[in-house]
């Protein structure tokens, strides 16, 4: 076993939502250390300008780069749609992005209508347009700035009032256009998959990236040779700039966990 396979695996945020990609990761690849950054003091990174994401990302890839990650997961669709290019062009070190899964939509889909639920960043990016532009001329995508969802998230209102009234209003028109599949592109929303349920019932297919970059995590690990073959005796280390409560409850029922409540 080389010393690199022991390096753990790196893991940033705008906030806690990606915690949706790292519990994939940690399913499928069980031996594997891991070190998440939840830079929610900084969240949503949605509304932010394209330089400010950038320097965000570049602080957050910096700071797991000093606990010594050996490959970065970008589990933010604002950061990666905005900063990945130039993340991969600068550091050494692999990374691995997370966009809007439309595609695997536009092969599902039925009635050629596709709905998004996504940050004003990500709907607004480059690499958004490039991704949404391959896909086949005859699916229309209807797409939905999730305004407002990502700040209830983050202090752990899902069940509020204000979650149930802002889903409403951003589903009850795509579900008049007649989608039947929604794209979930942002990785805070798969915790509101219960909620949208409740609102759309079994009539939509909802698509996430989550298990997608946790199989594309380990592909990558496995071409460089850095899986570690042992189980991961270390604690997964969770870092959090904000208050940890909602950090806490979001990892309920895991074990070997860590969360440093610190400013970076």
């Amino acid at each position: 076993m080389n010393s690199s396979e022991k390096q753990p695996i790196g893991i940033f945020d705008s906030g806690i939502g990606g915690t949706s990609i790292w519990k994939e990761i940690h399913s499928l690849l069980p031996n594997e250390q891991t070190i998440y950054l939840s830079d929610s003091f900084n969240a949503p990174y949605g509304q932010k300008s394209r330089q400010k994401i950038l320097e965000l990302s570049v602080k957050n890839t910096e700071f797991l780069l000093k606990q010594n990650c050996k490959i970065i997961v970008v589990a933010c669709n604002t950061a990666t749609t905005n900063a990945i290019k130039y993340l991969r062009s600068s550091y050494d070190v692999p990374f691995i992005g997370i966009e809007p899964a439309i595609k695997p939509a536009s092969i599902l889909t039925k009635s050629k209508k596709i709905g998004i639920l996504a940050t004003k960043g990500t709907l607004n990016s480059e690499l958004f347009e490039k991704t949404s532009s391959k896909i086949d001329q005859e699916v229309q995508i209807i797409e939905q700035i999730g305004e407002g969802l990502v700040e209830l998230i983050e202090s752990n209102q899902i069940n509020s009032p204000k979650m149930d009234e802002l889903l409403q209003r951003y589903l009850q028109p795509m579900l008049k256009e007649h989608v039947d599949c929604l794209v979930l592109g942002c990785t805070h929303y798969p915790y509101l998959i219960p909620k949208i349920k409740e609102i759309v019932g079994e009539s939509l297919k909802i698509i996430d990236s989550g298990e997608a970059v946790a199989r594309q995590t380990k592909n990558i690990l496995q071409q460089l040779n850095l899986l570690s073959p042992h189980p991961n005796s270390k604690e997964n280390v969770f870092y959090i700039n904000k208050d940890k409560t909602v950090l806490l409850h979001i990892l309920k029922g895991h074990t070997n966990v860590n969360i440093v409540q610190k400013q970076f």
